[in-house]
C-alpha cells in the first residue's frame, strides 16, 4: 500500500515546476548540467533559481489559458431593447469599454 504525504520530500527524477509555469524562462544547453532557469515572480535581480523546484506558490502552467487568452475567445451576451433581441457577440466586435464592463443588477 502507497501512502502519499503532501509536502514531503520530492522523489528523485520528477521534473522541476518551472518547466511548466508562464513564470519561468528555461534555457537549456547541450549538456545536462547547462540549464539556467529564471523566474518572473521572484524579487528583480535575485530571480535566478538554482536549484529543481518542486512546489511554488506561484506557479501558473502553461497547459491552462490565461485569462487574457479566455477573455479573446468568449462570447458575449448582449440584448438590443430597440430590436427586442439577444445574442452572442465577438469581443473584437465591441469596443473595450463595453467587453469588459458588467452592467450592475437592479
Amino acid at each position: 500500500m502507497r501512502i502519499k504525504i503532501e509536502g514531503s520530500t520530492a522523489r528523485p527524477g520528477e521534473p522541476a515546476l518551472c518547466l511548466t509555469c508562464r513564470h519561468s524562462v528555461v534555457a537549456k544547453g547541450v549538456r545536462l548540467r547547462d540549464e539556467i532557469v529564471e523566474c518572473g515572480m521572484l524579487a528583480s535581480g535575485h530571480n535566478r533559481i538554482t536549484f529543481p523546484v518542486t512546489f511554488c506558490t506561484e506557479h501558473v502552467s502553461r497547459q491552462h489559458a490565461s485569462i487574457r487568452e479566455m477573455e479573446e475567445i468568449a462570447w458575449v451576451l448582449r440584448t438590443d431593447a430597440r430590436r427586442r433581441q439577444v445574442g452572442f457577440v465577438q469581443p473584437k466586435d465591441l469596443t473595450p469599454k463595453e467587453r469588459y464592463v458588467l452592467p450592475e443588477d437592479d
